[in-house]
């Protein structure tokens, strides 16, 4: 369960969060959608969640952890997968998965059946021994995936994952994703593609200048606002937030 209460950041001295006391629950098995204008705060979120940035005020846990007061117990129950794509780019695909089988001090025989399931799901078995270098950003955002589930985490948080995926990789992604979920994971990810909002998440929050302005199914939400999509139900709240600001 992934459980954000009254989380705050302000950058600098800037007198306008960028997070502003944003309260919401995500209960496990779920595949949950943050969506939102740019600027809007997912990417923040995201951050706060996996311990990159810590809240100017509020709390965040995981699985009943909070993550200021042990960073590193919630680190070792999230699979994280950011938008940018920093990584060991000397080393070869299988070098960089086995790395990361060592930090999360998964077993010989564990890691062995997770990196050759999940290469041949991606199709990456025959571009595993090549440097990360010549990976497109694609393949760089597949073995990123893989590197982030390799020890099976109770917790899964991906920002903007489709980017640079072409349309099969991205299928296989969003299937992965509901079958985490199906096993119990909590899905946390943010995107811009409101059609892949729509048909895969559970529920949706949408957030716009720090605030979140709803939560719920996208069934729910359609029908609260009357809208026929839920692109049209983001389109009229996000104006609507804007004309109330004016």
């Amino acid at each position: 369960m992934i459980e954000f209460k009254a989380a705050t950041k302000i950058y600098g001295k800037s007198d306008r969060p960028a997070l502003d006391q944003l309260t919401l629950t995500v209960p496990d098995g779920m595949v949950f959608g943050f969506l939102g204008p740019n600027g809007a705060g997912k990417t923040t979120a995201i951050r706060l969640l996996t311990g990159v940035l810590r809240p100017t005020s509020g709390t965040v846990l995981v699985n009943g952890v909070d993550v200021t007061q042990d960073p590193v117990a919630v680190k070792k129950m999230i699979g994280f997968v950011p938008d940018s794509q920093e990584m060991y780019e000397k080393l070869t695909g299988m070098e960089y998965l086995h790395f990361m089988a060592d930090i999360f001090e998964v077993s010989t025989e564990e890691r062995k059946q997770r990196i050759d399931h999940c290469l041949e799901l991606f199709e990456l078995k025959d571009a595993a021994g090549d440097r990360i270098q010549g990976y497109s950003r694609g393949m760089k955002q597949k073995i990123s995936v893989i590197g982030a589930l390799i020890h099976r985490p109770p917790v899964f948080v991906l920002d903007e994952p489709m980017v640079g995926l072409d349309p099969k990789a991205s299928f296989l992604l969003k299937e992965e994703m509901r079958a985490q979920a199906k096993d119990g994971v909590t899905v946390f990810f943010s995107t811009h593609v409101l059609e892949v909002a729509e048909k895969l998440c559970d529920q949706v929050g949408i957030i716009h200048h720090g605030q979140l302005l709803t939560q719920g199914t996208p069934e729910a939400l359609r029908n609260q606002t009357g809208d026929a999509s839920l692109e049209q139900v983001f389109l009229d709240l996000t104006q609507a937030e804007e004309a109330e600001g004016e």
